[in-house]
């Protein structure tokens, strides 16, 4: 029988899922890891700006360059046929809404991506009007935003007073009034983050923000276990990829020094 063929998710798609169902979004930094997220009812693909440190080194996501953001992107978009690709705009990429269109054009252009995701509210107000005027599909971040995570105090929960949540709860309307199609939500109190969801039209998802937002993100290094530095609260692993290449690389490195690799049937 001929394969059935892959529909591709737009950004209505996201949009109307809202209505009937949950986003389930997932970070990749690379073709084969989204070749496999692609397969694998993944709705968004995010090439989060945080491989500045899951694959670069980086103790933050503020070193991490458009030419970075664009390889990555490029690399991910070759491996995708359904899923919906956000690429993070970098640290200083839209800071002015003339820069923010010029560069998030690259993205949709050069790197195949479908949307961009920028991180703030009222302070980037023009900035996200540019875009959106200029046909971009944009996703909101609120709450806690690596980029700026210095200025909020570092990496921890935000929205706690009720000032802070209100900031918040405003930021998230203004966005959805000036039409970003969804809003992450990081590490907020679990009843903002269901006030915030009940009071915008576009989908939210959740990332250390509990249960009651549209959809979930992780970061996929986190989610598989394979980056064992840190584990935020909100991280629940899925598997132990760690210690499992550990082992295989020891087995390897043994077989190697004994002579066992390769094997007369490993050979020409």
């Amino acid at each position: 029988m001929p394969k059935s063929k892959v529909i591709k998710l737009t950004v209505k798609d996201i949009r109307d899922i809202k209505k009937r169902a949950r986003l389930t979004v997932l970070t990749a930094y690379d073709f084969l890891t989204a070749c496999i997220l692609d397969t694998e009812s993944i709705d968004i693909i995010l090439v989060g700006d945080s491989l500045g440190m899951v694959a670069l080194g980086y103790e933050s996501t503020v070193p991490v360059l458009m030419r970075d953001m664009l390889h990555h992107t490029k690399a991910v978009t070759r491996g995708v046929k359904r899923a919906l690709v956000v690429a993070d705009m970098p640290f200083g990429s839209y800071d002015t809404p003339q820069r923010a269109v010029r560069n998030a054009r690259r993205f949709l252009q050069e790197a195949r991506a479908d949307a961009v995701k920028v991180e703030g509210g009222t302070r980037i107000r023009s900035e996200v009007e540019a875009l959106v005027k200029a046909g971009i599909p944009v996703m909101g971040h609120l709450g806690l935003t690596p980029q700026t995570a210095g200025e909020l105090g570092g990496y921890k929960v935000q929205g706690s007073t009720r000032k802070k949540a209100e900031e918040i709860h405003k930021d998230a309307v203004l966005l959805d009034k000036l039409g970003v199609f969804a809003i992450v939500l990081e590490c907020v109190p679990a009843k903002l983050a269901a006030r915030v969801t009940a009071s915008v039209k576009c989908p939210t998802i959740g990332i250390g923000a509990g249960n009651r937002t549209d959809g979930q993100v992780l970061v996929l290094p986190d989610m598989l276990g394979l980056q064992t530095r840190f584990r935020p609260k909100f991280v629940r692993r899925y598997a132990s990829l760690d210690s499992n290449i550990r082992r295989a690389v020891r087995n390897y490195a043994s077989d190697v020094a004994a002579g066992k690799f390769p094997s007369k049937e490993e050979s020409y």
